[in-house]
C-alpha cells in the first residue's frame, strides 16, 4: 500500500477510533481533591477526557499516548493542554526530569505493558521528590472469573506467557523495587461502568503511592 494521504487520514482515524473515551472515575476525582498549581501527567491519555478532567480541578495538565489518532482527537478538543507521543512505559525524555507533582495511571495502563520495571523507572524520573502516583486500573481478578464466577484464567499464570495479566503483588512489588512508598491500596467490587461482575469480585484498584 502506498502511504499516500488518503491512506494516512484512513489509518488515523482507525486508530482514533480503537481510542475509547475514558472520563476520570468519581472516585478519583474524590481521591484527588484540589489540584490547583500542581503539574500532573496522565499516562495512556487516549483521546484525553480524563486529561481534561484533571486540568479543571486545576492542575497543569500533560498527557501523553502512544496513539497518534487518539492524541490528535485531544490536541483538536482540547489545544490549551499540552499532549505528548510517547509509550508509559519508555517516556520521552523531556517528562524525565523529576517536574512533576503527581502521575495518573489509569484504566487500561497495566494491560498493555510488557515491562512492570520500564513503567516504573519511567514514573520515578518523572516525579519530584515526594511527588505522588494515583494507579486506578482493572483489578487482575476480573480478568480471571466470568459473569458466572466461573474461573476461565489463571491468576498465577506468568505474564510473559499470556496476556499481559500482571498480579496486584507484581505492581506493588515493581513500585517498591523502584523507590516508591505504597501509602494506600483499595479493592472495589463488580458493577462499575468497565466491569459488569458479580460485586463479590473485585473489579478495580486504587493505589496511592510517594516518591522517596
Amino acid at each position: 500500500m502506498e502511504p499516500t494521504e488518503e491512506n494516512i487520514r484512513a489509518w488515523d482515524a482507525a486508530h482514533r477510533a480503537l481510542a475509547e473515551p475514558v472520563e476520570l472515575p468519581p472516585i478519583v476525582q474524590r481521591t484527588l481533591g484540589d489540584l490547583r498549581g500542581k503539574r500532573v501527567l496522565h499516562l495512556h491519555c487516549g483521546t484525553g477526557e480524563a486529561t481534561a478532567a484533571l486540568a479543571e480541578l486545576g492542575a497543569v495538565a500533560t498527557g501523553v499516548d502512544a496513539r497518534p489518532g487518539a492524541l490528535e482527537t485531544a490536541r483538536e478538543r482540547w489545544p490549551k493542554i499540552l499532549w505528548v507521543d510517547g509509550d508509559p512505559q519508555s517516556l520521552p525524555r523531556q517528562l524525565r526530569r523529576h517536574r512533576f507533582d503527581l502521575v495518573y495511571s489509569g484504566e487500561g495502563v497495566l494491560g498493555h505493558l510488557d515491562d512492570l520495571a520500564a513503567w516504573t523507572t519511567g514514573i520515578v524520573a518523572a516525579l519530584r521528590e515526594k511527588g505522588e502516583l494515583l494507579v486506578f486500573d482493572d483489578h487482575p481478578i476480573a480478568d480471571c472469573v466470568d459473569s458466572f464466577l466461573h474461573w476461565r484464567n489463571d491468576y498465577f499464570r506468568d505474564p510473559a506467557d499470556s496476556d499481559r495479566l500482571w498480579r496486584t503483588g507484581q505492581v506493588v512489588s515493581a513500585l517498591v523495587r523502584a523507590g516508591l512508598r505504597i501509602e494506600a491500596l483499595e479493592e472495589y467490587p463488580g458493577g462499575t461502568a468497565r466491569r459488569r461482575h458479580d460485586r463479590r469480585i473485585p473489579a478495580t484498584f486504587l493505589l496511592y503511592a510517594r516518591r522517596s
